[in-house]
């Protein structure tokens, strides 16, 4: 081979070996492009030129910042997303009476247990799930939002109905809420039938023996399914799920952390530090939009006009909590971040689950902490299209490190990491152009009624 053949050899092997270091940054990007593209020219991004972050509160907490779905082209993609039922869905019902009485019954379902019992089913669901690993005692190779799903599927069955979850009811709500974040995260494409076995159950199961709180009254016997389905089956399971795997896998990276609980120190507050660090560094929701129903106006600046679509990035506006994954910065006032918004604004739609998040998640944490340590070596996240693949290793068994493993787990991470951006790429944009081609949402609206032009339950 001539010298220069030789240097192009050498070129392709560097080029090649380096891909999981810059190929998914690029795809990255180019998947920002894109859903900037949905997002349109009238986007006003917050933190940005137009709402400094110093704003970014009083602007989405402003009244007038009240718009959920009408008139924003993101709303078909979020509505293609979360269907079916989408129109009924508590964070897409525009403000009116419909959605008072859906948020009002959100809370009422809620409140219904007290902070004893959340701790009570919160630990037995976990602990069930925990029993049910398989294989001979030993390491455990997970997924930990896997791990996760079936613990809060149980967990808001039993909210909701106020009985155990049977275990085929619990496998259709994981279904549900994994086809769901998969198709979030453009990992895979949706699938309406799984996503509809779960709608059948709940049809049923509200016709023969509905739920101790009565559901709104304003909504059809099949819009009150696709209100469960929506608000409990897809967000609850959704968000605790991949706010478990996000605690779990902090913990399973920073092994300082993790070792002060295991050591059992008289800090019974530490875990909730800990809670919320993690919380600070991968915030739940990534971009969140509102449409202005009336002019803003601010001092020193321009109003924002009525009809703007804000974009309110959470994890840009707290990314002032810096690199370094430090709990104890919560100890005192003047370390805390001030740009800490994990549930919401209180003045807009904050998340209904705030008051018992942080407690639940902690319960979770402490049972999965009282059989095993966690190690892992993979990329950690906001997004965590990896699901957080991480090792149990059992307390009572050995505490040495497994190198070995860990290189194996980083080796695997780097390279999926490769073939998962394309996929997300190339599965991203199809749903954009699905979504906006099916408009849900715009179809929606547009009808004479005010009702669905279309079905908003037909799709892939």
């Amino acid at each position: 081979m001539t010298r220069t053949g030789w240097l192009i050899t050498g070129a392709v092997v560097v080029l090649v070996a380096g891909l999981p270091y810059w190929l998914p940054r690029i795809v990255v990007a180019l998947r920002v492009r894109i859903f900037a593209w949905v997002g349109g020219e009238e986007g006003v991004r917050a933190p940005g030129r137009e709402v400094p972050a110093e704003e970014f509160k009083k602007v989405y907490g402003h009244p007038a910042a009240n718009g959920r779905s009408r008139g924003a082209a993101l709303s078909d993609l979020f509505w293609y997303w979360l269907s079916p039922g989408p129109e009924v869905h508590q964070e897409h019902l525009e403000p009116g009476p419909r959605y008072d009485d859906v948020a009002r019954t959100t809370r009422q379902i809620l409140a219904g247990l007290s902070r004893e019992q959340w701790t009570e089913l919160v630990g037995r669901c976990t602990r069930r799930v925990l029993d049910e690993l398989d294989g001979p005692a030993g390491v455990h190779r997970v997924r930990l939002r896997d791990l996760m799903m079936p613990v809060w599927a149980e967990v808001y069955y039993e909210v909701v109905f106020r009985a155990s979850c049977p275990r085929h009811v619990r496998d259709l709500i994981t279904g549900n809420a994994d086809d769901v974040v998969s198709a979030l995260k453009c990992t895979r494409l949706r699938h309406m039938d799984r996503r509809a076995r779960l709608t059948d159950y709940l049809r049923r199961r509200l016709a023969h023996d509905p739920p101790p709180v009565p559901l709104p009254s304003a909504l059809t016997a099949r819009e009150q399914a696709y209100y469960l389905q929506g608000t409990f089956f897809n967000t609850a399971v959704v968000q605790m799920s991949e706010a478990m795997a996000h605690l779990l896998l902090a913990l399973a990276t920073h092994r300082p952390v993790q070792d002060r609980l295991l050591a059992g120190e008289e800090d019974p507050d530490f875990l909730d530090r800990v809670v919320n660090e993690t919380l600070q560094h991968f915030p739940l929701f990534g971009v969140a939009h509102r449409i202005t129903s009336g002019e803003i106006p601010r001092d020193g600046r321009d109003p924002i006009p009525a009809g703007s679509v804000l974009l309110f990035n959470y994890p840009e506006y707290q990314g002032s909590g810096g690199d370094r994954f430090d709990p104890d910065r919560w100890l005192e006032p003047d370390t805390r971040p001030s740009a800490f918004i994990p549930f919401g604004v209180t003045a807009n739609r904050p998340c209904p689950a705030r008051g018992f998040a942080v407690l639940t998640m902690r319960v979770a944490a402490e049972e999965v902490l009282r059989r095993f340590r966690l190690d892992s070596s993979v990329e950690h996240t906001r997004s965590l299209p990896s699901r957080g693949p991480c090792l149990l290793i059992p307390r009572s068994g050995t505490t040495v490190r497994s190198r070995s493993r860990l290189a194996v787990m980083r080796f695997a991470d780097r390279w999926e990491g490769v073939w998962r951006s394309l996929v997300q790429l190339v599965l991203g944009s199809y749903m954009v152009w699905d979504a906006r081609r099916q408009g849900l949402c715009r179809n929606y609206f547009a009808a004479p009624s005010g009702g669905p032009a279309t079905s908003v339950t037909v799709g892939r």
